[in-house]
């Protein structure tokens, strides 16, 4: 079996799916291993480094044409599909929702597609979670992102000219992403507040020293996978009134809302950034699903009234190598858990729950009813 591992296709992303560290998982299958040329340029990992590993370069063309198996951060093109042998299997972050072409397209030319995003929420199935694994690195970098912006210190300070306050940060999402920004802003001195519409998480926001903002919105809750349900129109207007109360004496607001393949729901308008302070940041973490901060703009800064809103895509690149360390970690354990070693091909076992879950192409079919 020929394995090949990818180079981003999208010059915003500096990641890679494999990683000096993490490689001789995959060497160990006893699998050949390609690369493409170059692809640890943004972790400062050069071609001779991967190739004394034990793994061979070759051009992005070679490793499609070549591969029974591919590893690729993005969605590729149609034309890199149909250069592949028929039976092969595409793995990676494929963004499913917006790409049914590409479904579709697998399907046509008997490629099986295998979508990392929807690995289940199990606890077998935690060390392949690339979103997890992906939100963490991006909460941690957000705050360093924000704290960059704001012409405050996040700690308080004594000093002889006199004592500085410590900044306010107001964190409104307290998944995985929320959870590292508050421990973030904590570690960096910064005086934490968080909300979420699933109360059950207060116990965590307390743990990491913050405080947790109670806003009554009525019924929520949480998806059987650990998402938060999505709130009304109702819900959504008592939570921007209640929370923009917050939000005017915070220095930093990190947004962190999504809806798993929907349009993250607008939480912040400009009615409350009008309210804050001059000077003030908002970090829109959910810019690239739509946005919670009415006016942000994927990869820009926009001023309103003296408030910087930030829209930073990819922002887990921003920690390229560590991210490309776990993302590494989660394509190696899928890889091995599904290996043959016997017949020296990946088991499609529907019977296994993350089979099930993770491919959405196999042998011509889509095999997901959302996408059917």
């Amino acid at each position: 079996m020929i394995i090949s591992a990818l180079k981003s296709n999208d010059s915003r992303d500096s990641r890679s799916p494999i990683h000096i560290d993490t490689i001789a998982s995959l060497t160990s299958l006893g699998a050949e291993i390609l690369f493409e040329t170059e692809i640890g340029s943004g972790i400062h990992t050069s071609d001779d480094e991967f190739s004394d590993m034990g793994i061979q370069k070759f051009s992005r063309e070679t490793c499609f044409i070549k591969s029974d198996l591919v590893i690729s951060l993005q969605p590729p093109k149609e034309e890199e599909i149909d250069s592949m042998k028929s039976g092969s299997t595409i793995l990676g972050m494929m963004n499913p929702f917006y790409n049914q072409a590409l479904l579709n397209h697998c399907a046509k030319k008997n490629i099986n597609l295998v979508s990392m995003e929807f690995i289940p929420r199990i606890t077998r199935a935690q060390k392949m979670d690339v979103l997890s694994s992906q939100a963490n690195l991006a909460g941690y970098a957000a705050v360093i992102e924000s704290a960059n912006h704001l012409s405050n210190a996040l700690p308080m300070m004594m000093t002889a000219a006199g004592t500085l306050k410590p900044a306010k940060v107001f964190v409104i999402g307290v998944g995985v992403a929320g959870l590292q920004a508050i421990a973030t802003a904590k570690r960096l001195g910064a005086r934490v507040e968080a909300f979420d519409t699933r109360d059950v998480v207060e116990e965590q926001v307390k743990s990491l020293g913050a405080k947790f903002v109670k806003i009554d919105l009525g019924e929520t809750g949480e998806t059987d996978q650990g998402y938060a349900k999505e709130l009304t129109p109702e819900q959504i207007e008592k939570q921007k009134e209640l929370q923009s109360l917050v939000c005017e004496r915070s220095d930093i607001v990190i947004t962190t809302a999504q809806l798993f393949g929907r349009p993250a729901p607008k939480i912040i308008d400009n009615k409350t950034i009008d309210k804050m302070k001059s000077g003030s940041v908002i970090f829109d973490m959910a810019v690239e699903s739509g946005g919670n901060v009415e006016g942000s703009i994927v990869d820009e800064v926009v001023l309103r009234n003296g408030v910087k809103i930030i829209g930073i895509s990819n922002l887990a690149s921003k920690v390229s190598s560590h991210a490309s360390l776990a993302l590494s970690n989660n394509f190696n354990h899928w890889v091995c858990d599904f290996y043959d070693k016997e017949k020296n091909q990946i088991n499609f076992d529907f019977e296994d729950e993350i089979i099930k879950s993770s491919v959405l192409v196999y042998e011509g079919k889509i095999m997901n009813e959302r996408f059917q």
